[in-house]
């Protein structure tokens, strides 16, 4: 599987590189978070890889739902236990728990099926910056610091009314932000599509700290450099 690049699997034990990590953010993702590149002082894992490696080892499910309980840093090993469990948790060997996953309904383990989601769903997901927070943080008068950006993954869940094909795709359904002092909770809910035809739904969760006022003056050129570093990106 295309998933292979990105991490090392060994006696149900993966260990994702920070060069996997920071490749799978810009390659299949398009992400370009600070905080993923591979010599970043405050590494971690994306979100989205680790979804991944879920969707890739144990399949794709009617209604799954992830909630991200820490950071997964540089080389953590992470267990991948044999279950057939309608609940895991992703854990360290030390027994840290850094992702809960709750899964229902028929199981799809098709392999062409499985990296169509996790493809579209992973450039799906690497678009929320800039394309849909900014303008929310803009319409708040918040943003977040551009000097020291925290944006966490916090949750996903979606439902499969219908089996996936492979032409799958999602589309943005509405994105809203919640501000309480200096925390902020963006949801960004979306349909799924195959061929054109809707087949499920589905909702992100994202956390963002450390908000301040809104500075045109310094968001602009942390937007520019964003996007000058995604269009320099090459495989």
């Amino acid at each position: 599987m295309f998933l292979d690049d990105f991490h090392t699997l060994a006696s149900g034990v993966a260990t994702i590189t920070p060069e996997q990590a920071s490749r799978f953010a810009k390659v299949v993702a398009g992400d370009f978070n600070p905080i993923h590149d591979a010599d970043a002082r405050r590494f971690c894992v994306p979100g989205d890889l680790l979804c991944a490696l879920v969707l890739g080892h144990y399949g794709l499910s009617e209604h799954m739902a992830f909630r991200f309980r820490g950071m997964v840093g540089r080389d953590v090993p992470l267990s991948l236990p044999d279950s057939d469990a309608p609940l895991l948790a992703i854990a360290g060997q030390d027994g840290k728990v850094y992702l809960d996953v709750e899964r229902t309904g028929e199981t799809i383990r098709e392999l062409a099926v499985v990296e169509a989601f996790i493809r579209r769903y992973s450039a799906f997901s690497g678009r929320n910056f800039p394309e849909f927070l900014e303008p929310l943080m803009r319409d708040k008068g918040v943003m977040f610091n551009p000097d020291r950006p925290l944006v966490l993954y916090d949750s996903m869940t979606f439902d499969l009314q219908e089996p996936p094909g492979t032409a799958l795709d999602m589309e943005l359904v509405d994105a809203s932000l919640n501000v309480q002092g200096k925390r902020g909770e963006e949801w960004v809910r979306f349909r799924i599509t195959d061929g054109g035809r809707v087949i499920g739904a589905g909702a992100k969760k994202v956390v963002i700290s450390g908000l301040q006022a809104y500075d045109d003056s310094r968001m602009q050129p942390f937007i520019a450099d964003y996007t000058a570093r995604r269009a320099r990106f090459s495989p």
